[in-house]
Protein backbone atom coordinates (compact mmCIF):
# COMPACT_ATOMS: atom_id res chain seq x y z
CA UNK A 1 0.00 0.00 0.00
CA UNK A 2 1.25 3.14 -0.78
CA UNK A 3 1.31 6.22 1.90
CA UNK A 4 -0.75 8.93 1.53
CA UNK A 5 0.29 12.48 1.11
CA UNK A 6 -2.53 14.41 2.57
CA UNK A 7 -1.10 14.04 6.83
CA UNK A 8 -3.96 16.01 8.09
CA UNK A 9 -6.71 14.01 9.40
CA UNK A 10 -9.22 15.66 7.17
CA UNK A 11 -11.86 13.45 5.77
CA UNK A 12 -13.30 15.91 2.98
CA UNK A 13 -12.78 14.28 -0.12
CA UNK A 14 -9.96 15.36 -2.17
CA UNK A 15 -10.30 15.97 -6.17
CA UNK A 16 -8.97 13.27 -7.94
CA UNK A 17 -6.14 14.28 -9.89
CA UNK A 18 -5.78 12.33 -13.53
CA UNK A 19 -3.30 9.46 -13.70
CA UNK A 20 0.11 10.16 -15.51
CA UNK A 21 0.19 7.80 -18.27
CA UNK A 22 2.27 4.87 -17.79
CA UNK A 23 5.75 5.43 -19.08
CA UNK A 24 6.44 3.95 -22.67
CA UNK A 25 9.93 2.60 -23.75
CA UNK A 26 11.94 4.29 -25.90
CA UNK A 27 10.63 4.71 -29.91
CA UNK A 28 7.74 3.00 -29.03
CA UNK A 29 5.78 5.44 -30.93
CA UNK A 30 7.72 4.65 -33.93
CA UNK A 31 6.42 1.35 -34.89
CA UNK A 32 5.10 -1.85 -33.71
CA UNK A 33 7.23 -3.99 -31.47
CA UNK A 34 7.67 -7.81 -32.42
CA UNK A 35 7.58 -10.31 -29.45
CA UNK A 36 9.63 -13.56 -29.66
CA UNK A 37 8.22 -16.37 -32.08
CA UNK A 38 9.47 -19.89 -31.18
CA UNK A 39 7.90 -20.85 -34.45
CA UNK A 40 7.62 -19.17 -37.88
CA UNK A 41 4.13 -18.65 -38.72
CA UNK A 42 4.64 -17.72 -42.55
CA UNK A 43 5.79 -21.57 -43.73
CA UNK A 44 3.50 -23.06 -45.62
CA UNK A 45 4.05 -27.03 -44.31
CA UNK A 46 5.81 -27.62 -40.98
CA UNK A 47 7.11 -30.69 -40.34
CA UNK A 48 4.15 -32.79 -40.08
CA UNK A 49 2.13 -31.11 -42.64
CA UNK A 50 3.10 -32.45 -46.92
CA UNK A 51 1.99 -31.04 -50.18
CA UNK A 52 -0.05 -32.71 -52.47
CA UNK A 53 2.12 -35.86 -53.61
CA UNK A 54 3.00 -34.18 -57.40
CA UNK A 55 4.23 -30.98 -55.16
CA UNK A 56 6.01 -33.33 -53.03
CA UNK A 57 7.82 -35.07 -55.86
CA UNK A 58 8.82 -32.06 -57.25
CA UNK A 59 9.89 -30.97 -54.30
CA UNK A 60 11.95 -33.63 -53.54
CA UNK A 61 13.74 -33.75 -56.65
CA UNK A 62 14.47 -29.97 -56.08
CA UNK A 63 16.17 -30.86 -52.81
CA UNK A 64 18.45 -33.73 -55.13
CA UNK A 65 19.66 -30.44 -57.61
CA UNK A 66 20.68 -28.87 -54.84
CA UNK A 67 22.70 -31.23 -52.96
CA UNK A 68 24.26 -32.72 -56.33
CA UNK A 69 25.56 -29.44 -56.72
CA UNK A 70 28.27 -30.09 -53.64
CA UNK A 71 28.53 -33.65 -54.71
CA UNK A 72 29.47 -32.91 -57.99
CA UNK A 73 32.03 -29.54 -56.76
CA UNK A 74 34.09 -32.07 -54.14
CA UNK A 75 34.50 -35.05 -56.41
CA UNK A 76 35.70 -32.34 -59.29
CA UNK A 77 38.28 -31.29 -56.51
CA UNK A 78 39.59 -34.56 -55.42
CA UNK A 79 39.07 -37.30 -57.69
CA UNK A 80 41.87 -35.43 -60.33
CA UNK A 81 44.21 -35.43 -57.91
CA UNK A 82 43.82 -38.67 -57.14
CA UNK A 83 44.85 -39.71 -60.69
CA UNK A 84 41.28 -40.21 -61.66
CA UNK A 85 39.42 -39.52 -65.16
CA UNK A 86 35.94 -38.61 -66.26
CA UNK A 87 35.15 -42.57 -65.42
CA UNK A 88 36.23 -42.50 -61.86
CA UNK A 89 34.52 -39.45 -60.87
CA UNK A 90 31.72 -40.70 -62.53
CA UNK A 91 31.89 -43.55 -60.46
CA UNK A 92 32.42 -41.68 -57.10
CA UNK A 93 29.40 -39.19 -57.55
CA UNK A 94 27.32 -41.96 -57.60
CA UNK A 95 28.95 -44.00 -54.74
CA UNK A 96 28.18 -40.37 -52.85
CA UNK A 97 24.69 -40.33 -54.28
CA UNK A 98 24.17 -43.59 -52.93
CA UNK A 99 25.25 -43.53 -49.94
CA UNK A 100 23.76 -39.60 -49.09
CA UNK A 101 20.45 -41.32 -50.16
CA UNK A 102 20.87 -43.80 -47.60
CA UNK A 103 22.00 -42.01 -44.45
CA UNK A 104 19.71 -39.01 -45.31
CA UNK A 105 16.76 -41.85 -45.08
CA UNK A 106 18.44 -43.15 -41.53
CA UNK A 107 18.69 -39.94 -40.42
CA UNK A 108 15.17 -38.57 -40.82
CA UNK A 109 13.51 -42.24 -39.33
CA UNK A 110 15.80 -42.95 -36.37
CA UNK A 111 18.28 -39.47 -36.34
CA UNK A 112 16.92 -36.28 -35.13
CA UNK A 113 14.13 -36.85 -37.76
CA UNK A 114 13.99 -33.30 -38.91
CA UNK A 115 13.87 -32.51 -42.70
CA UNK A 116 17.69 -32.86 -42.95
CA UNK A 117 19.47 -34.03 -46.72
CA UNK A 118 22.56 -35.86 -45.18
CA UNK A 119 25.30 -34.70 -47.95
CA UNK A 120 28.91 -34.93 -48.51
CA UNK A 121 31.06 -32.54 -46.35
CA UNK A 122 33.54 -30.48 -47.37
CA UNK A 123 35.13 -30.63 -43.96
CA UNK A 124 37.05 -33.91 -45.26
CA UNK A 125 38.82 -32.13 -47.62
CA UNK A 126 41.81 -31.25 -45.74
CA UNK A 127 42.46 -34.79 -44.43
CA UNK A 128 41.69 -36.43 -48.23
CA UNK A 129 44.61 -33.99 -49.84
CA UNK A 130 46.93 -35.52 -47.10
CA UNK A 131 46.50 -38.65 -47.89
CA UNK A 132 46.69 -37.79 -51.76
CA UNK A 133 49.89 -36.21 -50.46
CA UNK A 134 51.18 -39.35 -48.78
CA UNK A 135 50.34 -41.46 -51.47
CA UNK A 136 52.18 -39.21 -54.50
CA UNK A 137 55.42 -40.35 -54.04
CA UNK A 138 54.62 -43.93 -54.41
CA UNK A 139 54.91 -45.93 -57.71
CA UNK A 140 52.15 -47.15 -59.46
CA UNK A 141 51.65 -49.12 -62.75
CA UNK A 142 49.48 -46.26 -63.67
CA UNK A 143 46.84 -43.05 -62.95
CA UNK A 144 44.10 -45.50 -62.26
CA UNK A 145 45.63 -47.90 -60.09
CA UNK A 146 47.34 -44.68 -57.88
CA UNK A 147 43.59 -43.60 -57.91
CA UNK A 148 42.23 -46.95 -56.76
CA UNK A 149 44.63 -47.24 -54.00
CA UNK A 150 43.94 -43.51 -52.89
CA UNK A 151 40.12 -44.51 -52.29
CA UNK A 152 41.45 -47.42 -50.59
CA UNK A 153 43.44 -45.26 -48.25
CA UNK A 154 40.68 -43.08 -47.45
CA UNK A 155 38.12 -45.90 -47.60
CA UNK A 156 40.35 -47.19 -44.52
CA UNK A 157 40.44 -43.76 -42.68
CA UNK A 158 36.82 -43.00 -42.44
CA UNK A 159 36.00 -46.39 -41.17
CA UNK A 160 37.97 -45.96 -38.17
CA UNK A 161 37.78 -43.01 -37.52
CA UNK A 162 33.81 -43.06 -37.81
CA UNK A 163 34.08 -44.13 -34.38
CA UNK A 164 34.93 -40.42 -32.86
CA UNK A 165 31.20 -40.00 -34.01
CA UNK A 166 29.80 -42.60 -32.40
CA UNK A 167 31.54 -42.71 -29.22
CA UNK A 168 30.40 -39.04 -29.05
CA UNK A 169 26.99 -39.64 -29.75
CA UNK A 170 26.10 -42.98 -28.22
CA UNK A 171 28.23 -42.13 -25.32
CA UNK A 172 25.83 -39.00 -24.66
CA UNK A 173 29.04 -37.06 -24.78
CA UNK A 174 27.61 -34.90 -27.50
CA UNK A 175 24.65 -34.33 -25.02
CA UNK A 176 26.74 -33.05 -22.11
CA UNK A 177 28.48 -30.63 -24.56
CA UNK A 178 25.10 -29.17 -26.11
CA UNK A 179 23.75 -28.73 -22.49
CA UNK A 180 26.10 -25.75 -22.20
CA UNK A 181 24.38 -24.23 -25.06
CA UNK A 182 22.45 -21.03 -24.95
CA UNK A 183 20.87 -18.83 -27.62
CA UNK A 184 23.88 -16.48 -27.45
CA UNK A 185 26.11 -19.70 -28.26
CA UNK A 186 23.32 -20.92 -31.01
CA UNK A 187 23.02 -17.09 -33.07
CA UNK A 188 27.00 -17.38 -33.85
CA UNK A 189 26.92 -21.23 -34.24
CA UNK A 190 23.90 -21.39 -37.13
CA UNK A 191 24.98 -18.13 -38.48
CA UNK A 192 28.37 -19.23 -39.52
CA UNK A 193 27.76 -22.70 -41.02
CA UNK A 194 26.02 -20.38 -43.63
CA UNK A 195 28.60 -17.40 -43.72
CA UNK A 196 31.53 -20.00 -43.47
CA UNK A 197 30.79 -21.60 -47.02
CA UNK A 198 30.91 -18.04 -48.83
CA UNK A 199 33.67 -19.17 -50.98
CA UNK A 200 31.93 -21.97 -52.24
CA UNK A 201 29.02 -19.28 -53.53
CA UNK A 202 29.82 -16.25 -55.36
CA UNK A 203 33.99 -16.85 -56.17
CA UNK A 204 32.50 -19.66 -58.20
CA UNK A 205 30.09 -17.54 -59.43
CA UNK A 206 32.38 -15.22 -60.56
CA UNK A 207 34.69 -18.64 -62.57
CA UNK A 208 31.92 -18.07 -64.91
CA UNK A 209 30.22 -15.27 -64.87
CA UNK A 210 27.94 -14.83 -67.83
CA UNK A 211 25.89 -18.04 -66.66
CA UNK A 212 26.48 -17.70 -62.62
CA UNK A 213 25.26 -13.97 -62.50
CA UNK A 214 22.26 -14.22 -64.75
CA UNK A 215 21.19 -17.46 -62.34
CA UNK A 216 21.81 -15.14 -59.20
CA UNK A 217 19.53 -11.89 -60.44
CA UNK A 218 16.57 -14.44 -62.11
CA UNK A 219 16.28 -16.66 -59.37
CA UNK A 220 15.99 -13.89 -56.85
CA UNK A 221 13.77 -11.76 -59.39
CA UNK A 222 11.39 -14.78 -60.10
CA UNK A 223 11.15 -15.94 -56.88
CA UNK A 224 10.70 -12.92 -54.57
CA UNK A 225 9.22 -10.55 -57.26
CA UNK A 226 7.14 -12.10 -60.18
CA UNK A 227 4.89 -14.07 -57.65
CA UNK A 228 3.34 -11.41 -56.99
CA UNK A 229 2.29 -10.18 -60.39
CA UNK A 230 -0.88 -13.24 -60.17
CA UNK A 231 -1.92 -15.83 -56.98
CA UNK A 232 -1.45 -18.87 -59.40
CA UNK A 233 2.41 -17.37 -60.16
CA UNK A 234 2.96 -17.12 -56.75
CA UNK A 235 2.87 -20.91 -55.37
CA UNK A 236 4.64 -22.06 -58.54
CA UNK A 237 7.34 -19.31 -58.70
CA UNK A 238 7.45 -19.71 -54.80
CA UNK A 239 8.61 -23.27 -54.60
CA UNK A 240 9.71 -24.12 -57.87
CA UNK A 241 11.40 -20.61 -59.62
CA UNK A 242 14.83 -22.92 -58.63
CA UNK A 243 13.68 -25.57 -61.31
CA UNK A 244 12.75 -23.35 -63.91
CA UNK A 245 15.43 -20.88 -63.47
CA UNK A 246 18.16 -23.65 -63.56
CA UNK A 247 16.54 -25.52 -67.01
CA UNK A 248 16.35 -21.65 -68.29
CA UNK A 249 20.06 -21.11 -67.78
CA UNK A 250 21.55 -24.55 -68.30
CA UNK A 251 19.75 -24.05 -71.84
CA UNK A 252 21.43 -20.47 -72.08
CA UNK A 253 24.67 -22.15 -71.50
CA UNK A 254 24.38 -25.12 -73.74
CA UNK A 255 23.56 -22.22 -76.58
CA UNK A 256 27.46 -20.75 -75.66
CA UNK A 257 28.63 -23.88 -76.00
CA UNK A 258 27.20 -24.84 -79.02
CA UNK A 259 28.16 -21.65 -80.49
CA UNK A 260 31.14 -21.93 -79.94
CA UNK A 261 31.94 -18.82 -77.18
CA UNK A 262 34.08 -21.59 -75.26
CA UNK A 263 36.78 -22.89 -77.88
CA UNK A 264 39.89 -20.35 -77.00
CA UNK A 265 39.38 -19.97 -73.82
CA UNK A 266 41.61 -21.08 -71.13
CA UNK A 267 40.60 -24.65 -70.05
CA UNK A 268 39.49 -23.36 -66.39
CA UNK A 269 36.67 -21.46 -67.91
CA UNK A 270 36.12 -24.48 -70.35
CA UNK A 271 35.95 -27.04 -67.31
CA UNK A 272 33.20 -23.91 -65.60
CA UNK A 273 31.03 -22.69 -68.57
CA UNK A 274 31.35 -25.72 -70.79
CA UNK A 275 28.00 -28.02 -70.30
CA UNK A 276 30.17 -31.03 -72.37
CA UNK A 277 33.70 -30.59 -70.86
CA UNK A 278 32.87 -32.86 -67.65
CA UNK A 279 32.94 -35.83 -70.00
CA UNK A 280 30.78 -37.81 -67.73
CA UNK A 281 27.83 -38.02 -69.59
CA UNK A 282 30.01 -40.56 -71.97
CA UNK A 283 31.62 -42.31 -69.10
CA UNK A 284 29.41 -43.40 -66.57
CA UNK A 285 27.79 -46.59 -66.69
CA UNK A 286 24.02 -47.04 -67.56
CA UNK A 287 23.82 -49.47 -64.47
CA UNK A 288 25.93 -49.59 -62.00
CA UNK A 289 25.18 -50.54 -58.18
CA UNK A 290 27.52 -49.43 -55.49
CA UNK A 291 28.75 -52.43 -53.36
CA UNK A 292 31.19 -52.60 -50.23
CA UNK A 293 34.88 -52.50 -50.84
CA UNK A 294 34.13 -51.65 -54.56
CA UNK A 295 38.02 -50.22 -54.39
CA UNK A 296 39.05 -52.71 -53.43
CA UNK A 297 40.52 -53.81 -49.41
CA UNK A 298 40.56 -50.92 -47.49
CA UNK A 299 44.33 -49.66 -46.14
CA UNK A 300 44.54 -49.12 -42.51
CA UNK A 301 47.55 -46.33 -41.44
CA UNK A 302 47.57 -44.65 -38.65
CA UNK A 303 48.50 -41.10 -39.97
CA UNK A 304 45.76 -41.39 -42.41
CA UNK A 305 43.24 -42.54 -39.41
CA UNK A 306 43.85 -39.56 -36.94
CA UNK A 307 43.63 -36.26 -39.43
CA UNK A 308 39.93 -37.78 -40.54
CA UNK A 309 38.92 -38.08 -36.84
CA UNK A 310 39.57 -34.35 -37.00
CA UNK A 311 37.46 -33.76 -40.12
CA UNK A 312 34.90 -36.22 -37.78
CA UNK A 313 34.70 -34.52 -35.33
CA UNK A 314 34.27 -31.01 -37.37
CA UNK A 315 31.61 -32.73 -39.10
CA UNK A 316 29.52 -33.00 -35.66
CA UNK A 317 30.23 -29.24 -35.32
CA UNK A 318 28.60 -28.59 -38.77
CA UNK A 319 25.60 -30.66 -38.47
CA UNK A 320 24.47 -29.65 -34.52
CA UNK A 321 24.57 -26.23 -36.26
CA UNK A 322 22.38 -27.14 -39.13
CA UNK A 323 20.14 -28.91 -37.23
CA UNK A 324 19.14 -26.08 -34.69
CA UNK A 325 18.65 -23.95 -38.27
CA UNK A 326 16.47 -26.98 -39.86
CA UNK A 327 14.39 -26.74 -36.52
CA UNK A 328 13.59 -23.41 -36.71
CA UNK A 329 12.69 -23.78 -40.87
CA UNK A 330 10.53 -26.61 -40.21
CA UNK A 331 8.15 -25.62 -37.59
CA UNK A 332 9.62 -27.73 -34.57
CA UNK A 333 11.19 -26.94 -31.32
CA UNK A 334 14.92 -26.51 -30.94
CA UNK A 335 16.56 -30.37 -30.79
CA UNK A 336 16.74 -31.71 -27.27
CA UNK A 337 20.25 -32.90 -26.35
CA UNK A 338 19.31 -36.76 -26.24
CA UNK A 339 17.98 -35.89 -30.01
CA UNK A 340 21.19 -34.41 -31.20
CA UNK A 341 23.26 -37.01 -29.23
CA UNK A 342 21.69 -39.81 -31.11
CA UNK A 343 21.96 -37.82 -34.52
CA UNK A 344 25.58 -37.52 -34.34
CA UNK A 345 25.81 -41.34 -33.18
CA UNK A 346 23.92 -42.36 -36.10
CA UNK A 347 26.21 -39.83 -38.07
CA UNK A 348 29.19 -41.43 -37.12
CA UNK A 349 27.27 -45.25 -38.33
CA UNK A 350 26.83 -43.15 -41.43
CA UNK A 351 30.45 -42.44 -41.76
CA UNK A 352 31.00 -45.91 -41.58
CA UNK A 353 29.10 -46.83 -44.40
CA UNK A 354 30.68 -44.12 -46.59
CA UNK A 355 33.79 -46.25 -45.78
CA UNK A 356 32.05 -49.90 -46.83
CA UNK A 357 30.74 -47.90 -49.62
CA UNK A 358 33.72 -46.46 -51.23
CA UNK A 359 32.62 -42.78 -50.76
CA UNK A 360 35.54 -39.88 -51.03
CA UNK A 361 34.43 -37.88 -47.76
CA UNK A 362 32.30 -38.53 -44.69
CA UNK A 363 28.68 -37.24 -44.88
CA UNK A 364 27.11 -34.11 -42.83
CA UNK A 365 23.60 -32.40 -42.72
CA UNK A 366 23.59 -30.33 -45.71
CA UNK A 367 23.43 -26.29 -44.96
CA UNK A 368 22.02 -25.43 -48.49
CA UNK A 369 18.90 -28.22 -48.49
CA UNK A 370 18.24 -26.49 -45.02
CA UNK A 371 18.08 -23.25 -46.39
CA UNK A 372 16.08 -24.71 -49.38
CA UNK A 373 13.30 -25.24 -46.87
CA UNK A 374 12.82 -21.03 -45.89
CA UNK A 375 13.04 -20.63 -49.48
CA UNK A 376 10.15 -22.79 -50.67
CA UNK A 377 9.00 -22.09 -47.47
CA UNK A 378 8.33 -26.21 -47.12
CA UNK A 379 9.74 -27.70 -43.79
CA UNK A 380 7.91 -31.30 -44.84
CA UNK A 381 10.11 -34.31 -43.15
CA UNK A 382 8.37 -36.51 -46.19
CA UNK A 383 9.41 -34.22 -49.30
CA UNK A 384 13.04 -34.79 -47.68
CA UNK A 385 12.40 -38.48 -47.49
CA UNK A 386 11.26 -39.11 -51.28
CA UNK A 387 14.33 -37.00 -52.40
CA UNK A 388 16.06 -39.88 -51.04
CA UNK A 389 14.29 -42.20 -54.17
CA UNK A 390 16.49 -39.60 -56.19
CA UNK A 391 19.53 -40.09 -54.91
CA UNK A 392 19.62 -43.98 -54.87
CA UNK A 393 17.65 -44.04 -58.07
CA UNK A 394 20.76 -41.54 -59.91
CA UNK A 395 23.36 -43.46 -57.79
CA UNK A 396 22.02 -47.25 -59.58
CA UNK A 397 21.52 -45.48 -63.21
CA UNK A 398 24.57 -43.10 -64.24
CA UNK A 399 24.11 -42.34 -67.67
CA UNK A 400 20.88 -40.24 -65.90
CA UNK A 401 22.54 -39.18 -63.09
CA UNK A 402 25.54 -37.78 -64.93
CA UNK A 403 23.02 -36.00 -67.42
CA UNK A 404 22.28 -33.69 -64.93
CA UNK A 405 25.65 -33.95 -62.84
CA UNK A 406 26.57 -31.54 -66.37
CA UNK A 407 24.88 -28.55 -65.04
CA UNK A 408 27.98 -25.91 -64.86
CA UNK A 409 28.93 -25.01 -61.04
CA UNK A 410 28.47 -21.64 -61.10
CA UNK A 411 24.78 -22.26 -61.61
CA UNK A 412 24.60 -24.22 -58.56
CA UNK A 413 27.00 -21.22 -56.87
CA UNK A 414 24.56 -18.93 -57.53
CA UNK A 415 21.83 -21.14 -55.52
CA UNK A 416 23.82 -21.62 -52.60
CA UNK A 417 24.38 -17.65 -52.37
CA UNK A 418 20.95 -17.57 -51.71
CA UNK A 419 20.29 -20.71 -49.48
CA UNK A 420 23.26 -20.00 -47.42
CA UNK A 421 22.37 -16.01 -46.87
CA UNK A 422 19.05 -17.74 -45.56
CA UNK A 423 20.65 -19.82 -43.20
CA UNK A 424 23.26 -17.25 -41.64
CA UNK A 425 20.15 -15.19 -41.49
CA UNK A 426 17.88 -18.18 -39.00
CA UNK A 427 20.85 -17.89 -36.95
CA UNK A 428 20.02 -14.36 -36.13
CA UNK A 429 16.81 -15.31 -35.48
CA UNK A 430 17.85 -17.10 -32.22
CA UNK A 431 19.13 -13.64 -30.48
CA UNK A 432 15.35 -12.94 -29.53
CA UNK A 433 14.97 -15.17 -27.08
CA UNK A 434 18.42 -13.63 -25.04
CA UNK A 435 18.67 -9.91 -23.70
CA UNK A 436 19.33 -8.42 -27.33
CA UNK A 437 20.50 -4.75 -24.97
CA UNK A 438 23.08 -6.78 -22.53
CA UNK A 439 26.40 -5.55 -23.13
CA UNK A 440 27.66 -8.94 -22.04
CA UNK A 441 25.85 -10.73 -24.30
CA UNK A 442 27.01 -8.41 -27.50
CA UNK A 443 30.53 -9.09 -26.64
CA UNK A 444 30.11 -13.07 -26.68
CA UNK A 445 28.07 -12.88 -29.64
CA UNK A 446 30.65 -10.25 -31.15
CA UNK A 447 34.07 -12.26 -30.16
CA UNK A 448 32.03 -15.62 -31.33
CA UNK A 449 30.90 -14.36 -35.07
CA UNK A 450 34.01 -13.02 -35.78
CA UNK A 451 36.65 -15.41 -34.51
CA UNK A 452 34.39 -17.69 -35.87
CA UNK A 453 35.20 -16.33 -39.34
CA UNK A 454 38.55 -14.88 -39.05
CA UNK A 455 40.48 -17.77 -37.37
CA UNK A 456 39.42 -20.21 -40.75
CA UNK A 457 39.93 -17.43 -42.96
CA UNK A 458 43.56 -17.49 -41.81
CA UNK A 459 43.86 -21.46 -41.92
CA UNK A 460 42.20 -21.78 -45.43
CA UNK A 461 44.40 -18.26 -46.87
CA UNK A 462 47.67 -20.44 -45.44
CA UNK A 463 46.37 -23.83 -47.20
CA UNK A 464 48.38 -24.67 -50.27
CA UNK A 465 46.86 -27.41 -52.44
CA UNK A 466 48.03 -30.42 -51.42
CA UNK A 467 46.00 -29.53 -47.95
CA UNK A 468 49.33 -28.57 -45.97
CA UNK A 469 47.85 -25.86 -43.34
CA UNK A 470 49.65 -23.11 -40.90
CA UNK A 471 50.40 -26.19 -38.17
CA UNK A 472 53.13 -27.98 -39.45
CA UNK A 473 54.93 -29.82 -37.14
CA UNK A 474 57.11 -32.94 -37.62
CA UNK A 475 53.86 -35.04 -36.71
CA UNK A 476 51.72 -34.91 -39.89
CA UNK A 477 48.61 -36.40 -38.13
CA UNK A 478 48.77 -34.03 -35.26
CA UNK A 479 49.10 -31.18 -38.51
CA UNK A 480 45.18 -32.45 -40.56
CA UNK A 481 43.70 -32.48 -36.55
CA UNK A 482 44.39 -28.94 -36.11
CA UNK A 483 44.22 -27.21 -39.43
CA UNK A 484 40.81 -29.13 -40.25
CA UNK A 485 39.39 -27.75 -36.70
CA UNK A 486 40.85 -24.42 -37.05
CA UNK A 487 39.51 -24.48 -40.64
CA UNK A 488 35.89 -24.96 -39.70
CA UNK A 489 34.05 -21.73 -39.05
CA UNK A 490 30.65 -24.11 -37.11
CA UNK A 491 33.86 -25.38 -34.78
CA UNK A 492 35.81 -22.46 -33.88
CA UNK A 493 32.44 -20.45 -33.20
CA UNK A 494 31.21 -23.78 -30.79
CA UNK A 495 34.70 -23.50 -28.91
CA UNK A 496 34.61 -19.50 -28.50
CA UNK A 497 31.35 -19.15 -27.96
CA UNK A 498 30.64 -21.68 -25.28
CA UNK A 499 33.40 -21.16 -23.40
CA UNK A 500 33.26 -17.36 -23.46
CA UNK A 501 29.64 -17.16 -22.55
CA UNK A 502 29.68 -20.45 -19.62
CA UNK A 503 32.33 -18.51 -17.86
CA UNK A 504 32.13 -14.74 -18.28
CA UNK A 505 29.30 -13.78 -15.36
CA UNK A 506 27.55 -16.75 -16.55
CA UNK A 507 25.40 -17.20 -12.97
CA UNK A 508 24.84 -13.51 -12.70
CA UNK A 509 23.36 -13.71 -16.15
CA UNK A 510 21.14 -16.64 -16.69
CA UNK A 511 18.39 -14.96 -17.33
CA UNK A 512 19.97 -12.63 -20.06
CA UNK A 513 21.51 -15.28 -21.81
CA UNK A 514 18.29 -16.87 -22.36
CA UNK A 515 18.71 -19.92 -20.82
CA UNK A 516 15.38 -20.23 -18.99
CA UNK A 517 14.08 -20.49 -22.18
CA UNK A 518 16.15 -23.10 -23.86
CA UNK A 519 16.15 -25.60 -20.71
CA UNK A 520 12.81 -27.06 -21.19
CA UNK A 521 13.90 -28.22 -24.90
CA UNK A 522 17.21 -29.52 -24.07
CA UNK A 523 15.13 -31.87 -21.68
CA UNK A 524 13.39 -35.15 -23.33
CA UNK A 525 10.35 -34.46 -21.48
CA UNK A 526 10.97 -30.33 -20.53
CA UNK A 527 8.17 -29.13 -23.59
CA UNK A 528 5.19 -31.43 -24.73
CA UNK A 529 6.26 -30.64 -28.07
CA UNK A 530 9.37 -32.47 -28.05
CA UNK A 531 7.88 -35.82 -27.88
CA UNK A 532 5.77 -35.18 -30.89
CA UNK A 533 8.81 -33.43 -33.14
CA UNK A 534 11.12 -36.31 -32.53
CA UNK A 535 10.38 -39.43 -30.86
CA UNK A 536 10.90 -42.53 -32.72
CA UNK A 537 8.33 -43.93 -35.96
CA UNK A 538 5.99 -46.52 -35.14
CA UNK A 539 6.64 -46.81 -31.35
CA UNK A 540 9.68 -48.38 -31.69
CA UNK A 541 11.36 -46.55 -28.59
CA UNK A 542 10.02 -49.18 -26.36
CA UNK A 543 12.18 -51.55 -27.45
CA UNK A 544 15.67 -49.48 -28.21
CA UNK A 545 17.61 -48.73 -24.22
CA UNK A 546 17.28 -45.54 -23.22
CA UNK A 547 20.58 -44.75 -23.35
CA UNK A 548 20.44 -44.58 -27.40
CA UNK A 549 17.08 -42.72 -27.82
Amino acid sequence: MGETHNHEHNHQPQPQQAAAPPAMPLGSARGPMFPPAEQLLQLHYCIHSNPSWPQTVLLAFQHYIVMLGTTVMIATVLVPQMGGGPGDKARVIQSLLFTSGVNTLLQTLFGTRLPTVMGPSFAYIISALSVINDLSDSTFRSEHQRFEHTMRAIQGSLIVSSIINIILGYGQVWRKLTRFFSPVVITPLVCVVGLGLSARAFPQVADCIEIGLPMLILLVISQQYMQRVHPVAQSILERFALLLCIGLIWAFAAILTVAGAYNHVKEQTKMSCRIDHSFLLSSAPWIKVPYPFQWGTPIFRASHVFGMMGAALVSSAESTATFYAASRLSGATPPPAHVVSRSIGLQGIGQLFDGFFGAVVGTTASVENVGLLGLTRVGSRRVVQISTAFMIFFSIFGKFGAFFAQIPLPIFAAIYCILYGTVAAIGISFIQFANKNSMRNIYVLGISLFLGLSIPQYFVMNTDITGHGPVRTPAGWFNDILNTIFSSPPTVATIVGTVVDNTLEARHSYDDRGVPWLVPFQRRKGDSRNEEFYSYPLRINEYIPSRFL
